[in-house]
């Protein structure tokens, strides 16, 4: 994506080191940042410097190759990348993908660039897919960040947003705040602004209000790790927003990268929940919002039922729920055409 007419991903690797995008500091400020050992890179995960659960995927990747490069210990390095953060399942996907490689004696790093590769053109792919369920002149409601922020590149629930606004379709962004962390409100409605798509950051408590008076054409979100039977984990009330739309007759999709598809998980009972720092409930910024003394509660993610999805949007095309499995429970057969230099998710 441009900012400031300028392409960047949101990870990357340069000079022996894993580069990003501090996204806690947006929109207020767009900041490079970078990291040359594992236990720094470890941090940054968890602390949120890096967020999205393709863009997690890629820092794992790095992270591993990062290791591979300083001669450190593998096995040390796995366990410290893959304690930041239990349940985004790419992060899990791109070390195991690197890891695989370095056992085999090939290129961590170029393996690690290959896996970034295949994330940006799975995105790109998810955009192509998803525009063309975008009607022009749709009000689309997401949820949480799922642009390319939270990926290395494109996106995942605002890929196919994109894609139709390049292919001359108009759109309406309601854009939820998502308390408490409000990715919606500082990093969607960022990027939506810099792509020039009209949108209204709404409170979370607001979408089934205009989903009742009929304004919401459908919702997109993104996914943090998918069940073989198409159950979900996403952002904290995403579930809820499911229910909504289910109530109110509003096609509900989402939208994600194969390496967000945890088939060892048979349903969403299996999809550890992340539980986060009270402070997040307490403060917004740095100012608390509630009393001393009061005790709060922060999973990070939901889970959704499968019955509430209408369609999960992958680089491979829309499928209905109960066909993950089928679709993505054996190794694909030999790419061909502008497939084949992509990674065979393992």
């Amino acid at each position: 994506m441009l900012v400031n007419g300028r392409h960047y991903r949101t990870v990357w690797f340069g000079d022996s080191k894993v580069r990003m995008i501090d996204q806690r500091e947006l929109p207020k400020q767009f900041k490079i940042v970078e990291y040359e050992n594992i236990d720094d890179l470890a941090e940054a995960i968890k602390t949120m410097v890096v967020r999205g659960a393709p863009a997690i995927g890629a820092t794992g990747a790095y992270g591993i190759a990062l290791a591979a490069l300083r001669n450190e210990n593998m096995e040390r390095a796995k366990e410290t990348l893959r304690n930041t953060r239990p349940t985004a399942y790419d992060l899990f996907y791109g070390i195991d993908y690197v890891l695989k490689a370095v056992e085999k004696g090939e290129n961590a790093l170029a393996k690690a660039e290959e896996y970034a590769s295949f994330s940006v053109e799975s995105c790109k792919k998810i955009g192509e897919f998803g525009a063309e369920l975008i009607k022009d002149g749709f009000r689309i409601l997401t949820h949480c960040n799922a642009g390319w922020l939270a990926c290395v590149d494109w996106g995942t629930a605002l890929s196919p947003i994109y894609f139709a606004k390049r292919g001359g379709k108009r759109m309406f962004v309601y854009v939820d705040e998502t308390r408490p962390r409000l990715q919606g409100a500082k990093l969607t409605s960022w990027e939506l602004l810099n792509e020039g798509i009209p949108h209204a950051v709404v409170a979370d408590n607001a979408a089934g209000h205009f989903m009742q008076r009929g304004e919401i054409d459908m919702v997109i979100v993104g996914a943090d790790r998918i069940a073989g039977n198409g159950d979900f984990a996403n952002k904290i009330g995403t579930y809820e927003k499911a229910v909504l739309a289910k109530e109110n007759s509003v096609p509900f999709y989402v939208a994600a990268p194969s390496s967000t598809i945890d088939l060892s998980c048979e349903s969403g009972r299996d999809i550890p929940i992340e539980e986060r720092s009270e402070d997040e409930v307490h403060f917004i910024g740095k100012e608390r919002i509630t009393p001393e003394g009061a005790k709060a509660k922060n999973p990070s993610f939901d889970v959704t039922p499968a019955k509430f999805v209408t369609g999960i949007i992958t680089e491979k095309g829309v499928f209905r729920p109960r066909e993950i499995a089928k679709v993505f429970g054996k190794k694909p057969k030999k790419r061909t055409g502008e497939d084949q230099n992509l990674p065979v998710p393992q």
